[in-house]
């Protein structure tokens, strides 16, 4: 694992986030790549150029000094980082620092969102999820001892989410961590076991995948709705984070049909790592 992308703040959850990249960047000598969004107003773009100029520069400025404030931090010590500061506005552009990065991981801090707030503007943790192409690991919590030794990988069987799948396996593979698939099974969408074997062993046979291990050990959880089978087991199981997929859904199509990764990261207090399909 080479870069480490954190996007920052200077609030209290984007810290929770460094604090988690920093002991990846230790343990696996990554360099730690952190950005800044600005994000000034369109407003302050129609300005004169001079003017434009002259306050740019200052914001820039203001930035690079709390970023020189926020990385006194004596758990950065030894660890290569590197800081970004641009006008970013729009949450795709994180994907593509991160493509330019050559960034292995995204770790970002969130305090969720919740409410006619979760409905219609949702978090900007949420935006990121469902626009990177690169995992996004997402923190909502201090954390002093980060290891990821267990990962629940939650998966309904679905052709389409083979890739996530695949990438979800090497990254469990990266870490050392064992990786156990999940399906929740729930009232409104109730399958017998014998038919769930019969679609796990399908999908791995389409995923290429043979570790008669993995299927043997697949396991098949019910409860009143996936969000709480996925909770619960996870903290049953000891899960140190929950991989799922994304499929990245835009607006009616969001608002509809939701998204299983963004739920998640929305109120999941263990850490949570999206995969989008």
């Amino acid at each position: 694992m080479k870069n480490i992308i954190v996007p920052v703040d200077f609030s209290e959850h984007s810290e929770f986030a460094l604090e988690v990249a920093a002991q990846l960047a230790k343990k696996y000598n990554s360099q730690l790549v952190m950005v800044h969004m600005m994000g000034l107003e369109p407003s302050f773009l129609t300005k004169d150029e001079s003017q434009e100029v002259f306050e740019a520069m200052y914001y820039m400025k203001l930035a690079e000094k709390r970023f020189e404030d926020f990385l006194e931090k004596e758990y950065l010590k030894d660890i290569s980082v590197q800081t970004i500061v641009q006008n970013y506005k729009e949450f795709k552009e994180l994907d593509q620092v991160a493509q330019e990065q050559n960034a292995d991981l995204i770790v970002m801090g969130s305090h969720g969102s919740s409410g006619m707030r979760e409905i219609f503007v949702g978090s900007n943790t949420e935006k990121v999820v469902r626009t990177s192409s690169v995992p996004v690991l997402v923190v909502k919590n201090r954390i002093m001892n980060f290891s990821l030794d267990s990962l629940v990988f939650v998966c309904d069987f679905s052709k389409d989410y083979i890739p996530a799948f695949k990438k979800a396996r090497a990254f469990a593979n990266l870490f050392g961590a064992k990786f156990q698939m999940l399906y929740v099974n729930t009232p409104d969408r109730f399958s017998r076991t014998s038919d769930l074997e019969e679609k796990a062993y399908n999908f791995l046979l389409a995923a290429d995948d043979d570790d008669r291990d993995l299927y043997k050990n697949i396991s098949y959880y019910c409860d009143h709705s996936i969000e709480d089978g996925i909770f619960t087991y996870s903290n049953a199981y000891g899960a140190d984070a929950i991989a799922v997929p994304t499929h990245g859904r835009k607006g009616l199509m969001h608002f509809f049909a939701g998204s299983l990764g963004e739920e998640l990261v929305n109120h999941a207090k263990i850490p949570v790592v999206t995969f989008k399909i």
